[in-house]
C-alpha cells in the first residue's frame, strides 16, 4: 500500500525526535515504590505527564485511572469502530538500579554510545513507549483515518505484578485486541506461558534439639520420651525435591511450539525455617538452632505453557503434592498447606493463533518493507497476560535490548526506529 512507503519515511525522518522523547523519558526515574521508596524515584506520574502532552498533541482523549495511591495508569482514546479496535500498551514503571558500581554509564543518564541508548528501563521499557508514540506522531501528521478506535495504555507496577494492567484491562469497553511493546528484538511474539507464585508451608513438631536423637534412633533411652520433635525443615528439603522432580517431569513430558522445551519451571524462590508461624506466613524465631524448627516455608516461580489451564495447573500441582505427602507418616496427617497468588501474582497465559489479524498486521508489515519474520514465544511474563484474562487477544513486538534489571541496561537505535515503523503500519492495516 503506497502510505506503507510514507509512513516508514515519515518515522525515521522522526527519528531524532523519538530519541529526544526516549532520552526524557529515561532521565524521570520511575521504580516500582514496592521495590525501593524514594521520592526522587519514584516519579511515574512525571512520566505520565510527558506521554499526556505528546498524546494530547496528537488529538487523543486523555483520562487517568489509579491502581494504587500516586501511582496512575494514563489512558489515550481516540473514537473509531469496536470490531477494529486496539490498544498500544508498555508500562512505565522500572526496576531498581541495584549496585551502581557496576553501571559504567549513568543509571539515568540516556547517554547514547555505538548505536545504544543506555539507562534504567531503556529496554524494559521505554523504548517501546516511545515507538508507539512515534507510530502514533506518523500517523497523525500524514492524516492517515483510522476506522477503528485506537488506544494507548501507559501504565504503572507491571514489575510487581501487572495491577496497573489489570485495571486498564477492564476497562469498557474494551479494545478488540493489544500490542504490548516490550522489547522482543523485533520478533512477533503471540504467545506467552502463564506464571503463578505459590507458596508451601510445612508444619512439623518443635522441641529441644538435645532430644532429636529420640526421632532418628530407636533406643531405650527414646523410648521415655513420649512426645517427639518433627523436623519441618528437614521435611521441606524432602518436599523441594519431590517438587524438583515434578519440574523435570513435566519438563519432559509437555511441549509447546516456538518455545524452548522444559521452560515450565517450578523454580525454588525462597526457603526458610523455624520455630512459630507469624501473620506475615513466615516463622517467628529464625535464629536459635536449639529449638527444632517446627515451621518450613517455601516459595516457588511456577511457570506453564501458553496452552494450558491455569485451574489445571493448580489441580496437578496439588495433587502431586498430595501424593508425597502421603509417603511420610507425619506429612500423610499433616499435608503442607498451598497458597496461591502469593503477593496477588498470577499471569494467565498468552496463546493468540498466528492467524489473528494483529499478527497478520505485523508480520505482513515486516514483509511489504523486506524485513525477516520470525514468530517466537515469549519467555518472560507480560502485562498482555492480563488483557487475555480479560478475552482481549495479545500480541508482544518491541525493539532490541539487553541487561533488562541488570547493569548498563540498554536498546538499539535502530531496532527502535525499525520497532515504530511496524507498529505504524500494523496500527493502519489493523484499524483501516
Amino acid at each position: 500500500m503506497p502510505w506503507e512507503k510514507q509512513l516508514r519515511e515519515a518515522v525515521a525522518a522522526d527519528a531524532a525526535w523519538m530519541q529526544a522523547l526516549l532520552t526524557q523519558l529515561i532521565s524521570i526515574p520511575s521504580v516500582n515504590p514496592k521495590f525501593q521508596a524514594d521520592p526522587l524515584l519514584n516519579r511515574e506520574p512525571e512520566v505520565q505527564d510527558v506521554i499526556e502532552a505528546e498524546l494530547n498533541a496528537l488529538g487523543f482523549e486523555t483520562s487517568r485511572q489509579y491502581p494504587f495511591p500516586d501511582r496512575p495508569n494514563l489512558l489515550g482514546i481516540k473514537p473509531g469502530a469496536q470490531a477494529n479496535s486496539l490498544a498500544l500498551c508498555g508500562h512505565v514503571d522500572v526496576v531498581p538500579v541495584g549496585d551502581i558500581a557496576n553501571w559504567t554509564r549513568q543509571p539515568f543518564g540516556a547517554e547514547i554510545a555505538d548505536g545504544k541508548m543506555y539507562g534504567r528501563g531503556s529496554g524494559d521499557m521505554k523504548a517501546g513507549l516511545a515507538a508507539c508514540l512515534a507510530a502514533c506522531r506518523a500517523i497523525h501528521a500524514l492524516g492517515i483515518p483510522l476506522s477503528g478506535r485506537l488506544e494507548f495504555h501507559a501504565v504503572v507496577d507491571e514489575e510487581a505484578g501487572g495491577f496497573g494492567a489489570m485495571q486498564a484491562a477492564a476497562r469498557e469497553p474494551r479494545p478488540s485486541a493489544v500490542l504490548v511493546a516490550e522489547g522482543s528484538a523485533n520478533a512477533i511474539r503471540p504467545w506467552a506461558g502463564g506464571l503463578d507464585w505459590v507458596r508451601l508451608t510445612v508444619r512439623g513438631r518443635n522441641g529441644h534439639s538435645s532430644r532429636r536423637f529420640a526421632s532418628i534412633y530407636p533406643s531405650e533411652a527414646a523410648a521415655g520420651i513420649p512426645v517427639r520433635s518433627v523436623n519441618a525443615l528437614e521435611l521441606g528439603a524432602r518436599l523441594l525435591a519431590a517438587v524438583q522432580a515434578l519440574e523435570a517431569q513435566w519438563g519432559r513430558e509437555k511441549r509447546f511450539p516456538h518455545m524452548p522445551a522444559g521452560m515450565n519451571t517450578i523454580s525454588p524462590g525462597m526457603m526458610i525455617a523455624g520455630v512459630g508461624l507469624g501473620a506475615d506466613g513466615l516463622p517467628t524465631v529464625l535464629n536459635n538452632p536449639g529449638m527444632v524448627p517446627d515451621t518450613c516455608v517455601l516459595d516457588f516461580d511456577l511457570k506453564f505453557l501458553p496452552d494450558e489451564d491455569p485451574a489445571a495447573i493448580r489441580r496437578d500441582f496439588e495433587a502431586a503434592i498430595l501424593r508425597f505427602a502421603a509417603t511420610d507418616p507425619w506429612l500423610a496427617d499433616h499435608p503442607p498447606t498451598i497458597e496461591w497468588d502469593l503477593h496477588g501474582l498470577h499471569f494467565p497465559p498468552v496463546n493468540t493463533p498466528l492467524g489473528h489479524p494483529l499478527v497478520e498486521a505485523l508480520a505482513s508489515a515486516r514483509q511489504e518493507a523486506g524485513l525477516p519474520v520470525r514468530f517466537e514465544g515469549m519467555l518472560g511474563v507480560t502485562d498482555a497476560a492480563h488483557y487475555a484474562a480479560r478475552g482481549i487477544p495479545g500480541v508482544v513486538y518491541g525493539p532490541l535490548g539487553a541487561n533488562a534489571h541488570g547493569p548498563d541496561e540498554y536498546v538499539t537505535l535502530d531496532s527502535l526506529t525499525e520497532a515504530a515503523q511496524d507498529i505504524a503500519v500494523a496500527i493502519c492495516r489493523y484499524c483501516l
